[in-house]
């Protein structure tokens, strides 16, 4: 019986069979369809993703003609960093690398982001990074956005001026928690107003609210204002968000936006909230699990993303990296892996961009 080489979701290599690949395929959508209630993939769609994974060419892609928009967050800063696993920790400034991603790399888009990537980390900092946009927009082509995290994180004690709910809940001062939560997202949204106009101001083509709600439900309703805000402030704005996991964690539990409460949502109900406020383009997030084979996580992934993208009115850009998308928990994925996901995502789950 004929193997093919594969990958676990830590991107450790195994071997499978096509049989074992359409086991785990069907298992990975029954996960989907059991924790998000989203649609069975039909047969025609599992046989599609059974024939990309057993693939025995180590890359695999679309056919010319089908290639999707392509958008990235941080991008320029991984030319320099070296965390001692991934980087090439080459000395070169944020201007040169997005140069070379534009004119090496042929990148459809690109992004500034500050080294430190968070709303309140720029805003002291915003004239200088101005600056630089205005700079690199006189020397780019290709659309230049400027993207950071919302982070609500940084707004609750050590760092913040407001009480951490962890804290507080361990404690159990469960309403201190709640209104520590509803404070910091109002504050966060403040700074996301603040320095997201003022990138507008200084020229940039769009703004990336990257890996929204990674604080929980609080972080996702205080990015949702922040988001209707620069939309009401700027209506010419692309407003671009992307997501920190499949669900939205309620920290806070009972947070509401557009009446809705958002703890527990899934990427087709979080779009719609990004809808409402204004956003343009919407960043699904699925995660991998890493004790998971590569056909169990994009199966899954695939099925939750193209729910998100039947029931969105505006662009699906899903989130595809490491520990995201199907791709392994990896910080420099296999690419046989990264580009085996991609495919699926574009053809199956019929994704916009990536």
């Amino acid at each position: 019986m004929t193997e093919y080489v594969s990958n676990m979701g830590d991107g450790s290599r195994f071997f499978t069979t096509r049989k074992q690949a359409l086991d785990d395929i069907g298992a990975g959508v029954g996960n989907a369809v059991d924790c998000t209630g989203v649609s069975e993939l039909d047969a025609n769609e599992i046989e599609h993703i059974c024939d990309i994974i057993c693939c025995e060419d180590r890359v695999v892609g679309v056919k010319p003609g089908r290639e999707v928009v392509m958008t990235e967050d941080f991008g320029a800063n991984r030319l320099g960093i070296d965390s001692g696993t991934c980087g090439n920790g080459v000395e070169i400034g944020r201007r040169e690398g997005s140069l070379i991603f534009e004119k090496s790399f042929s990148m459809d888009t690109f992004e500034l982001g500050h080294t430190d990537y968070s709303i309140k980390a720029v805003k002291p900092i915003i004239a200088h990074e101005m600056q630089t946009m205005e700079q690199m927009q006189m020397l780019m082509t290709i659309p230049l956005l400027y993207g950071a995290m919302p982070n609500m994180g940084l707004y609750y004690a050590p760092d913040g001026p407001y009480g951490n709910p962890a804290d507080l809940m361990r404690e159990f001062k469960i309403e201190e928690a709640m209104e520590a939560a509803e404070l910091a997202a109002d504050h966060m949204a403040d700074d996301i107003e603040f320095v997201s106009v003022k990138m507008q101001e200084a020229g940039c083509d769009g703004f990336d609210f990257d890996t929204a709600g990674s604080a929980g439900d609080g972080d996702f309703v205080g990015t949702l204002k922040g988001a209707a805000r620069l939309r009401k402030a700027r209506p010419e704005a692309n407003i671009i968000m992307g997501m920190s996991g499949e669900n939205v964690l309620g920290i806070h539990g009972s947070i509401e936006y557009d009446g809705k409460v958002v703890a527990g949502m899934y990427p087709h109900e979080q779009v719609k909230l990004a809808e409402k406020a204004g956003v343009n383009i919407f960043g699904p997030v699925v995660n991998t699990n890493t004790g998971r084979s590569l056909a169990w996580n994009i199966a899954r992934a695939v099925a939750i993303t193209r729910e998100c993208v039947r029931k969105a009115d505006i662009p699906c850009h899903p989130n595809m990296g490491m520990g995201v998308g199907g791709i392994p928990m990896s910080e420099t994925p296999p690419v046989e892996a990264a580009t085996r996901a991609s495919k699926a995502m574009v053809e199956i789950a019929k994704a916009d961009g990536i």
